[in-house]
């Protein structure tokens, strides 16, 4: 083989990378605008999401995920959007700002938050409608507090809760302060609260599963970055890191 020729294949292998992972091409920042319930997951992720895209600066806006979705149509910029329900990215995508179709990222259940120890010995749906127990939820508008009236309804339980909050993290935070009995969460919340709340759990017969879609938007800032975010959270790395905090895998 002539010297030349080998000298322009070793140049090319070398910008392919050789043997091992091919480099990354994302840089810059990436806006995502996430559930407030993803919160704890999405931070661990962002860590491991930087070890293989380190030129990439990850910059979360946590929140209701109805109130991101109007955030997002009234021209927030933002790259990728995580909703804890498919009706929120049903919006956005009506409004032409989802780019193509949205992928599930993860499933959750919902569960009774209650003070460390169950001091009000509450066994279930049944008892968030006692006169002794104060009870807060997610407002109506939300995913959370939907699904909590979803459940409720289906255990045919009325209740009268003493406020309802601006999302599900807002929820867990009264219970953890002991400015509320009970509440209705997801199974995460519960789990990242790390003993400041206890869990009673719903039967499944009764419950509800969250669905939650994840998609790059349309008119993206940076939208190399995004599909690589996106597809890192559907991927190995981040499908284990979203197990681990207590999240189901994606039934779609």
């Amino acid at each position: 083989m002539h010297r030349s020729v080998l000298v322009l294949m070793l140049l090319i292998v070398a910008a392919c990378g050789g043997g091992g992972a091919p480099a990354t091409t994302s840089s810059g920042e990436v806006f995502v605008f996430a559930a407030a319930s993803l919160t704890d997951a999405f931070e661990e992720i962002k860590t491991a999401f930087n070890k293989e895209h380190p030129g990439v600066t990850v910059t979360y806006n946590f929140g209701p995920s109805s109130g991101l979705a109007d955030q997002i149509v009234q021209g927030a910029p933002a790259d990728v959007f995580a909703s804890a329900n498919q009706a929120q990215m049903d919006k956005v995508a009506d409004a032409e700002l989802v780019n193509g179709e949205s992928q599930e990222l993860a499933t959750n259940v919902l569960q009774i938050a209650v003070e460390p120890g169950n001091p009000l010995a509450m066994h279930g749906l049944a008892d968030l409608a006692r006169p002794d127990v104060t009870l807060v939820l997610a407002a109506p508008e939300v995913p959370a507090g939907q699904f909590a009236q979803e459940v409720l309804t289906n255990a045919g339980v009325e209740v009268s809760p003493a406020s309802l909050e601006a999302d599900v993290r807002a929820v867990l935070q009264k219970v953890a302060l002991g400015e509320a009995d009970a509440g209705i969460v997801y199974v995460t919340d519960v789990q990242v609260a790390d003993g400041m709340v206890g869990g009673v759990d719903i039967p499944e017969d009764q419950n509800v599963v969250a669905r939650y879609p994840i998609a790059t938007l349309a008119g993206a800032p940076n939208p190399g970055a995004a599909e690589a975010f996106v597809a890192f959270v559907n991927g190995p790395q981040g499908q284990e890191i979203l197990g681990s905090y207590g999240f189901g895998p994606p039934q779609a």
